[in-house]
């Protein structure tokens, strides 16, 4: 009877314990048949220093080098066009011919009066010769000696004055020829053959263009270079050595292929803009610039030593407003560090402190691994001018003994 109990017992127990133990059976297998969690894969982008450079964004205008607005030198009418409107001509072409007829005339009669002039010179020549010789004889007076000496004189200027109208003559005959003072394009002719034009008048026939070299009139605020200046007297940004280089954006966004020169900055501020103008120069030769186009230029201000530059897209802020960003460790986990942040440039900013030489910041997978997390790495570089991703391999990374040099944007603040 005892044993009946107890092995009823027994059983009710089992019955109870066996749905536990084939549940602990079963996790255990399925834990067992579970893979690992995998490393979170992230983009990371190694930093270098280098040497920045760094350059204003000022607004401008460009312009010929030289312009000559053509006015006729003498008056007359116009019996022919010599040129084609927009083209090209060369310094001496004849763009229009004026009536001749008149100037030939009086080119004829300068010519009759100058030998008239000369004609008479000898024998006033010669009779003063005469009583010279005579007065010294005492076979005339003094006077009449001084009188011959003075006709002599008279007749000499006569001919010197002959001379004179028939050179003003020829050259006023030469003028009858309107030619191009200057190289250039030429524009559209504001007059038309058989009509009149006078001597030095207030409208142009037309206007010449030099443009295979342009000008570019910069404006820059007096405050944007005071601070540039001090900025270099406490060597924060050390100067460009030789002349100043200076590039361009054109109205759609291009950068224009050939750098310019800074050609001079006004000594003085314009009392009614506050602004500095600047000029710079830059060779056209497949006359891509035209006189009056919106450009930007880029100006350089000197470079930064041992700049490091973070991609912007990598950089957020933490609740006390700081500059942060998530780097790979040396084991190879994520940890953050707060920045220096100076300036943002380009897609990029440009930090002074927090990063060192080597580093690697996280680019890309940022959400999907925590701080202090293992991750797997992807090395990628971020284009400084579209901002997209590039694969680089790990032996293609720069050294750090040799640092790249970037060309970077910093809006002025009047034109920002």
């Amino acid at each position: 009877m005892m044993r009946a109990k107890c092995f009823s017992i027994v059983y009710v127990a089992m019955i109870f314990c066996l749905p536990a133990l084939l549940s602990s059976c079963n996790a255990d297998v399925a834990a067992q048949g579970r893979p690992a969690r995998s490393k979170p894969e992230v983009s990371a982008q190694t930093l270098h220093r280098q040497a920045v450079t760094l350059t204003t964004e000022l607004a401008g205008r460009t312009g010929a080098q030289m312009i000559s607005e053509v006015r006729p030198r003498v008056s007359g009418i116009i019996l022919r066009q010599s040129f084609d409107e927009g083209g090209l001509v060369n310094a001496g072409d004849v763009l229009y011919e004026l009536d001749p007829m008149p100037f030939e005339a009086s080119y004829r009669n300068a010519e009759a009066a100058v030998q008239r002039a000369e004609s008479a010179l000898p024998s006033a020549r010669a009779r003063s010769q005469r009583y010279e010789s005579l007065s010294a004889s005492s076979v005339v007076s003094r006077q009449d000696f001084d009188e011959a000496r003075t006709q002599m004189l008279q007749a000499e200027a006569d001919v010197a004055a002959a001379r004179a109208a028939l050179e003003t003559a020829r050259i006023e005959l030469e003028y009858a020829k309107v030619r191009a003072p200057i190289s250039g394009r030429v524009d559209a002719s504001n007059v038309t053959e058989g009509a009149l034009v006078t001597e030095d008048q207030a409208s142009p026939m037309t206007t010449i263009r030099q443009t295979d070299i342009i000008n570019v009139d910069l404006v820059r605020s007096s405050a944007s270079l005071l601070a540039l200046n001090k900025a270099l007297a406490s060597q924060d940004i050390k100067a460009q050595e030789g002349s100043v280089t200076v590039e361009l954006r054109l109205e759609d966004g291009s950068k224009y292929g050939h750098p310019g020169k800074l050609q001079f900055r006004n000594g003085a501020v314009s009392q009614t803009t506050g602004m500095v103008l600047m000029r710079a120069v830059f060779p056209n030769p497949e006359g891509a610039l035209l006189p009056g186009m919106y450009v930007r230029a880029l100006v350089e201000d000197g470079y930064v030593e041992d700049g490091v530059l973070i991609p912007q897209r990598a950089v957020s802020r933490n609740g006390r407003g700081e500059a942060t960003a998530r780097f790979i460790s040396a084991d190879g986990k994520i940890e953050e560090r707060v920045l220096a942040v100076e300036r943002g440039i380009g897609n990029n900013w440009l930090v002074t402190a927090g990063v060192g030489e080597g580093d690697r910041v996280v680019v890309e997978g940022l959400q999907r691994a925590a701080i202090g997390e293992e991750v797997q790495v992807t090395a990628v570089t971020v284009d400084n001018e579209t901002g997209e991703f590039v694969a680089v391999a790990e032996a293609g990374r720069p050294p750090a003994g040799k640092p790249a040099e970037v060309s970077v944007r910093l809006p002025d603040a009047v034109t920002r």
